[in-house]
């Protein structure tokens, strides 16, 4: 296609705090420049003022993720709409129920649907049959695209795989207080990323440190992001008697400048599609203990650039931990290779190619 002259509508449920929501502002970086105009419409969030930033138009609506038949008459015709004011060519969806509701709207409407699937999926069959069978689909990872074939029974070659991306961090390090403070203690930190929600296991990782506190006190956990189950987690900290030793960050959107300023991270996710936070963290340079679950090994490579552990396993969690704490030159060189692995195979240089390339060939 001409990008020149297309006008692309991004549609997900939220811009939210997740990897979703990271990569939709990526691709929004690398297509603005080359389209005619571009939108993203959602629920609204956090992200939101990052688009603004931008310069991108966000149109708020309703909760794509209801199924009450008030508000899927009310998305079907905010959704229309939005396309016939906007002269919409491109709608690329970031989300199963926004490709459903695009699915819908294009017996309408002339235009491209694309959809970027981010993890893998056992549920809602015909649902995401029915949205996906005239989209062309882009997998996060081979294991997302696995899924896509085997389970929900769509042609491979109807599937591209572009892996995620993180941009280097070249920006001076900002200073957070909190960490600084802590490492000027002495103590060695341990972070965790994530929406507090059941899929990333935060959970097995707070249920590890009293078994770290059994071998040493020089270690904090540092826990980054917010979500649903922050009362929750924080109730189990309680439960614990870990208040001091586990710190609540909150959502940072500098993701990047706090991880440089921590010694190891954790991915404890119970599933994934192909995660963005382990190539944060490699991106400057630190290795990561995770689960092994989904498009995670795509990434981190065992024993070579991080460990892979089984998921909700807070004894595997608490032992990888220490062996680091305790062998720094072992943790020197995963870091060194997990870096290698950043620019070698996950560099926002690659994947802006590759999107280009994408949207070039439809």
């Amino acid at each position: 296609m001409d990008l020149k002259q297309q006008n692309v509508l991004f549609f997900s449920r939220t811009m939210g705090m997740g990897g979703t929501s990271n990569v939709m502002i990526q691709m929004c970086k690398i297509l603005k420049p080359k389209v005619n105009k571009m939108v993203v419409c959602s629920t609204g969030g956090p992200m939101v003022k990052t688009l603004e930033e931008m310069g991108i138009l966000h149109i708020q609506i309703n909760d794509v993720g209801k199924h009450d038949p008030a508000t899927f008459i009310k998305v079907i015709n905010q959704i229309s709409k939005i396309i016939e004011h906007e002269e919409i060519t491109v709608v690329h969806t970031h989300h199963r129920m926004a490709a459903f509701y695009a699915a819908i709207v294009k017996k309408r409407h002339n235009f491209i649907l694309i959809n970027t699937s981010h993890n893998t999926f056992y549920n809602n069959k015909r649902i995401t049959q029915f949205a996906y069978r005239n989209a062309k689909l882009i997998a996060c990872g081979e294991m997302v695209k696995k899924n896509l074939v085997d389970y929900f029974g769509f042609n491979a070659s109807q599937v591209t795989v572009i892996h995620n991306a993180i941009e280097k961090f070249d920006d001076e390090v900002v200073v957070d207080k909190t960490l600084k403070k802590l490492k000027e203690d002495g103590f060695y930190l341990v972070g965790n990323v994530g929406r507090f929600a059941e899929q990333k296991g935060m959970e097995y990782f707070i249920k590890s440190y009293p078994l770290i506190k059994k071998k040493t006190d020089r270690i904090k956990y540092i826990l980054i992001g917010d979500g649903v189950d922050r009362e929750k987690l924080e109730s189990l900290v309680n439960q614990l008697g870990i208040q001091e030793e586990v710190i609540f960050l909150g959502f940072r959107r500098d993701v990047q400048n706090v991880l440089s300023q921590v010694d190891l991270l954790v991915l404890s996710s119970l599933w994934e599609g192909l995660p963005l936070t382990p190539i944060e963290g490699f991106s400057v340079g630190k290795t990561v203990v995770a689960t092994a679950v989904d498009g995670t090994v795509e990434v981190v490579d065992d024993s070579k650039n991080g460990y892979l552990i089984p998921a909700k396993n807070s004894e595997k969690i608490a032992e990888k931990v220490l062996y680091l704490f305790e062998h720094p030159e072992t943790q020197k060189q995963l870091e060194r290779e997990a870096y290698r692995t950043f620019q070698n195979e996950f560099s926002f240089e690659k994947f802006s190619e590759k999107v280009l390339n994408y949207y070039e060939k439809c």
